[in-house]
């Protein structure tokens, strides 16, 4: 594995709004050498200098509000400011669209439309799933699969291995399927149930090591949804686990 470990910071919002610098100083000293943010807009500046002062690379960011009609412009400033070319939306379209080939054509004309305004930006565009792209089926593939179709082939892939898991998916025929169009993958653990909380990786009901075999050039990050213990030793436990089996060469 050639790019560090990161984490969606999204898993220790709660944490962060506290204090967002001691929650990175954790990161860092946990080992940890990259960073997904997923509010991109909220002090960039301020961010990068505590970001690059610990040593933590931004691998990517979420930034759902180009969905939700917040400034791209904005948005993609500050997707410069934190130092990523990566900008991923992850949300903020209605479930039900995935459900018809209407819905999917219409959202891939909107995501298209963003693509084409971020490489404008000298950015690339990704799309990051849930559990409902794979759960419904369109002309008897998963949605995620004919949306795939209809993107542009620069817009890149960031697959929730634990959603795609819970929306019923195998989930590393699905990764091998999207080959490299996979650029990262979100690498969590639990029962495999919705609404139930997420567990430290490698503590849960995934078979970890057969998902990264199957993207081993994705970059992997670590997220909680909701955690029932304490997020930061979960994250720490994770990252323990996913170090093993670099150091054992599994999961490569």
């Amino acid at each position: 594995m050639s790019t560090p470990l990161a984490v969606q910071l999204y898993s220790a919002r709660d944490r962060l709004a506290d204090d967002r610098a001691g929650v990175l100083r954790r990161l860092a000293e946990i080992g940890y050498a990259a960073v997904e943010p997923f509010a991109p807009t909220d002090d960039p500046a301020g961010f990068r200098r505590i970001a690059d002062d610990l040593g933590l690379a931004v691998c990517a960011t979420h930034a759902t509000g180009l969905m939700r009609g917040e400034d791209a412009a904005e948005i993609f400033d500050a997707v410069h400011t934190l130092g990523t070319e990566l900008v991923i939306v992850p949300g903020g379209i209605p479930r039900e669209e995935f459900a018809t080939a209407d819905g999917l054509a219409r959202i891939a004309d909107r995501l298209n439309g963003i693509a084409d305004q971020a490489r404008a930006r000298g950015l690339r565009f990704g799309y990051h799933n849930h559990d409902h792209e794979l759960e419904y089926i369109v002309d008897g593939r998963h949605a995620l699969d004919v949306l795939a179709d209809l993107l542009a082939p620069e817009i890149f892939l960031e697959i929730d291995t634990y959603w795609a898991a819970v929306g019923g998916a195998d989930v590393p025929d699905l990764l091998r399927r999207h080959g490299d169009r996979v650029r990262l993958l979100h690498v969590k653990d639990g029962p495999v149930v919705r609404g139930e909380p997420n567990v430290a990786v490698g503590e849960g009901e995934i078979p970890v090591e057969d998902y990264l075999a199957a993207a081993p050039d994705a970059w992997r990050v670590v997220e909680f949804d909701t955690c029932a213990t304490d997020v930061l030793d979960a994250l720490e436990a994770s990252y323990r686990y996913l170090a093993t089996l670099d150091r054992s060469g599994e999961g490569a």
